[in-house]
């Protein structure tokens, strides 16, 4: 396993990770949990993923529950959370990044955690009703109360962060660390361009997530959506909107690009996205051991990713762009 710093942090991740949306709660119970934890730490991996809202807080309680299970060393793993979405219909407790949410958010997660503290903790997404100012105070002070060990956002503009950062520094305040964005083959231009001068002017670093593109990069649905994918899952119907079905096509393109390096398209398209040095880990998803073990062989592939090979992914996936381009 590879270890990179979290931007400019001293704290080291895993330059694989896993992920828990979608599948903790819907897919995976604390046994599985637990196997998948363990497979995964056991061949490096140091950081799981979670969040407030990721099945309604049960994403937090099987995760914790497995990891308690398991008696990990505390110090040898990193865990963490995002709030934003609430658990609640309040005014004060959905969609906000208000003091008072944001304070009772991480104590609600600690004790579904069973944890004293998250190592990681992000903004799930901006609020534009909360003076941004509040924001860096509250995340300051759950660091500083040692809850959380860095803060950082999730799917925030360039200049957002940058605002949040200055203010920070400003203050004399702890500063955002990292930021959790969507990063893969279909999704590239918020990482590759967006954040481009964040990486040296603040020391941003990266967590991404969907990897596949939630299992688009796959190709399983390339002749149609196969039934538990997570495509046909209950309250996902959003994705099917998300990419035209020449889009799930054409990723069947990868395929003889992934054959010639001895790899699968899924190993392919998470290699690629640990290329980029900018990203600290790419957090992964698997609902299966065998699952989580070809994901994790991705690793193998990275070197294998000289010039010619990039450029024939971006050429087999033109056709994908533009229509994503398009459709967006």
């Amino acid at each position: 396993m590879e270890y990179r710093r979290l931007g400019s942090a001293g704290v080291k991740v895993s330059a694989l990770s896993l992920g828990s949306w979608v599948t903790y709660g819907s897919q995976v119970d604390i046994d599985a949990a637990a196997a998948m934890l363990k497979a995964a730490y056991d061949q490096g991996v140091n950081f799981f993923d979670n969040a407030e809202s990721y099945a309604g807080g049960k994403s937090e309680e099987i995760m914790g529950a497995a990891l308690k299970k398991l008696g990990l060393r505390r110090s040898s793993y990193l865990v963490s959370t995002k709030f934003y979405w609430g658990l609640h219909e309040g005014p004060n407790e959905k969609n906000t990044l208000n003091r008072k949410y944001l304070m009772q958010a991480i104590d609600g997660s600690l004790k579904r955690f069973g944890l004293e503290y998250v190592d990681l903790v992000f903004c799930h997404r901006p609020d534009p009703n909360t003076p941004m100012e509040e924001v860096v105070w509250a995340m300051n002070d759950m660091v500083a109360s040692g809850k959380a060990l860095y803060w950082g956002t999730s799917e925030w503009s360039a200049e957002e962060i940058r605002q949040a950062w200055e203010i920070a520094d400003r203050r004399n305040l702890r500063k955002p660390q990292m930021e959790q964005p969507q990063y893969n083959l279909l999704f590239r231009d918020r990482v590759e361009k967006e954040y481009q001068r964040l990486y040296g002017d603040i020391g941003l670093g990266l967590t991404t997530w969907s990897p596949l593109a939630s299992g688009i990069l796959s190709g399983k649905y390339a002749k149609g959506i196969p039934a538990g994918s997570r495509l046909s899952l209950p309250g996902y119907e959003w994705l099917k909107d998300r990419f035209p079905q020449d889009v799930l096509t054409s990723t069947a393109a990868l395929d003889p690009i992934a054959r010639d390096l001895g790899a699968t398209a899924s190993q392919l398209a998470i290699a690629w996205c640990v290329k980029n040095p900018h990203v600290s880990t790419v957090i992964t998803g698997a609902s299966r051991l065998e699952q989580l073990d070809e994901n994790l062989k991705a690793l193998d592939l990275v070197p294998k990713l000289t010039q010619p090979v990039l450029d024939a992914i971006d050429q087999a996936l033109a056709p994908a762009l533009a229509i994503m381009r398009n459709h967006v």
